[in-house]
């Protein structure tokens, strides 16, 4: 049997922006009269349930602010995929006790193994945790800098990352840096040392980093204060990318072709031949 929920009841709940409550409160109450459960423990029961369904949603916008991939989770990740790393290492950082700690994490490997996968599921961890999270491209990231030298808006973008609690920067130093962009990675990296912690993922060793600067000096300040701050997680075995690949068992059955009737009273009109 069915429980009624009263009108008077379901407004009072929605103006107390409570109203996700009656999505559970017909079969809660079902259970509680068969059970005989204390009200107080029904009541309990609805506010857990309200309280796990707002965090997660707290959750998912932050990561969506962010910019992070909402498949890139650790329940997505394909355990039989043939990549071998430190267990133990990826177990401390998913720990985030690295966060509390305002340690960096380096997360290494060549291309396809899920470095990015990895660190975005990180990410996402941070997010549930309600950390703040910013996800950036190497790439993506010092184009965005550049630009805020021609609006005038550099002190604000360089504050937000450097404030941010877990910054990410993907596929790190593939490219020789111009001297601006040197500079910006070195007020970074030393500005977010201790303080935030910043997760990097490359498909080059920290040592090569270096080459990817422009001046020798801020090059071996920046890397060297950031790598002997970090955690190390090193990656290899074949590409991950080749497990997502789409195959054909797992496209949708193809649908019959739409053809829309004419409307009544109007002629069809028949395609000339070319």
């Amino acid at each position: 049997m069915t429980t009624t929920i009263s009108p008077e009841l379901v407004a009072a709940l929605k103006r107390l922006r409570l109203g996700r409550i009656l999505d559970s409160l017909p079969e809660r109450i079902t259970l509680a009269e068969r059970d005989g459960t204390p009200f107080q423990d029904l009541m309990l029961a609805l506010l857990v349930d309200e309280i796990g369904r707002r965090q997660n949603n707290a959750a998912l916008m932050r990561a969506r602010d962010a910019g992070i991939d909402p498949d890139m989770v650790f329940e997505r990740w394909d355990k039989t995929a043939k990549v071998g790393y430190d267990k133990r290492v990826l177990q401390e950082l998913t720990s985030l006790r690295f966060i509390e700690a305002k340690r960096n994490a380096v997360v290494l490997g060549p291309v396809g193994v899920g470095k990015t996968f990895v660190a975005c599921a990180l990410g996402h961890l941070a997010c549930r945790a309600g950390f703040s999270v910013r996800f950036e491209r190497g790439d993506g990231m010092l184009r965005r800098l550049k630009q805020s030298r021609m609006d005038n808006s550099r002190d604000a973008v360089m504050t937000e990352l450097t404030t941010i609690d877990l910054l990410i920067i993907d596929d790190f130093a593939l490219e020789p840096m111009t001297r601006e962009e040197s500079r910006d990675v070195y007020q970074l990296f030393v500005e977010r040392n201790g303080r935030f912690p910043t997760i990097v993922t490359s498909n080059r060793d920290t040592a090569e980093w270096l080459s990817a600067f422009d001046d020798t000096l801020l090059a071996q300040s920046a890397v060297d204060r950031f790598k002997n701050n970090a955690y190390d997680l090193v990656i290899d075995g074949e590409s991950y990318r080749a497990r997502l690949k789409p195959k054909i068992e797992d496209a949708p059955p193809p649908s019959a072709p739409v053809t829309k009737s004419p409307n009544p009273g109007r002629r069809r009109l028949t395609p000339r031949t070319r």
